[in-house]
């Protein structure tokens, strides 16, 4: 969460983890889609010949403000390929966030498995657990005939997190997990963003 307390905002980092190719760069592309010009900046792509980082930020005009905060949010990727494993660490740092996207392909269950411990090892290492960080699950490519049943799926979801089905290439789901994560965030912060509200009156409302 960052406080900027000059320009009366508040921004919250919202990540969107899983394995390569599960749909996590087509959800944001989905979002930043659908938002209008003066609700999002421009969305960034760090590609290289494999995968890509994606990441822009965009103010909420449905929520409005919280404490006399405007209420923004930066999404971003991680990048799927094995290679990338230290980037996503990175990407991790000072999440408020999570979005795991789980491919429904019968194929791609260890795949989901992999990158979710691999997630959880990551918060760890920076300091953080799955159960301090808010979390939705996303079941993407529900549309696949031969999609996974909803409970092989939930074999990992240990949290017992928001679970959210999709089809994000047609958009289906997509605006559903944001809005469910930004509530989640938004709701284990309103203490916090309380105080800093309280601060900023008693400063003369600088």
């Amino acid at each position: 969460m960052l406080v900027n307390l000059a320009s009366k905002e508040v921004t919250f980092k919202i990540v969107y983890y899983g394995p390569g190719l599960c749909g996590k760069t087509t959800n944001l592309l989905q979002v930043h889609s659908k938002l209008k010009n003066s609700e999002r900046s421009e969305l960034v792509s760090l590609a290289n010949r494999e995968d890509r980082t994606i990441f822009f930020d965009f103010a909420s005009v449905d929520l409005g403000t919280l404490s006399g905060l405007k209420v923004k949010f930066s999404l971003y990727t991680v990048p799927g390929q094995s290679i990338y494993k230290v980037t996503r660490k990175l990407v991790l740092k000072g999440v408020d966030g999570l979005v795991f996207v789980a491919d429904s392909s019968p194929d791609r269950m260890k795949a989901n498995m992999l990158s979710f411990q691999e997630m959880v090892a990551h918060l760890r290492k920076i300091g953080l657990s799955l159960k301090e960080v808010p979390m939705v699950i996303q079941y993407n490519k529900r549309d696949l005939p031969n999609a996974l049943p909803l409970k092989v799926l939930e074999r990992f979801n240990v949290r017992r997190a928001p679970a959210i089905e999709a089809v994000a290439v047609e958009g289906t789901g997509v605006m559903e997990t944001l809005n469910t994560i930004a509530k989640l965030v938004l709701s284990k912060h309103a203490s916090v963003l309380k105080g800093v509200g309280k601060r900023k009156a008693a400063a003369g409302g600088v």
